[in-house]
């Protein structure tokens, strides 16, 4: 019981921090899947957390890589591209 207040501390913790980018998500679905999986939710969030996050990581930098190329693409060639 103690180690389950802890890890719960902790998710609480990274979620007010704000650098839970898609950990949320991912330790609802990975604590699901460990329950599933002969009640094992906490590790399964756990799990889901940390993969969330890095899928969501991921796909800001994608975002911003596609819009830094739009806007490359958009701009006139010798041209600066204004500032946002």
């Amino acid at each position: 019981m103690k180690s389950k207040l802890i890890v719960a501390t902790l998710a609480l913790g990274l979620v007010a921090n704000g650098a839970s980018a898609g950990c949320l998500g991912g330790a609802v679905v990975g604590g699901v899947a460990g329950h599933m999986a002969h009640h094992h939710a906490v590790a399964g969030a756990i799990g889901g957390c940390i993969v969330g996050h890095e899928l969501a990581v991921h796909k800001k930098k994608r975002l911003a890589a596609q819009r830094a190329a739009a806007r490359a693409a958009a701009t006139p060639s010798g041209a600066m591209a204004p500032a946002h």
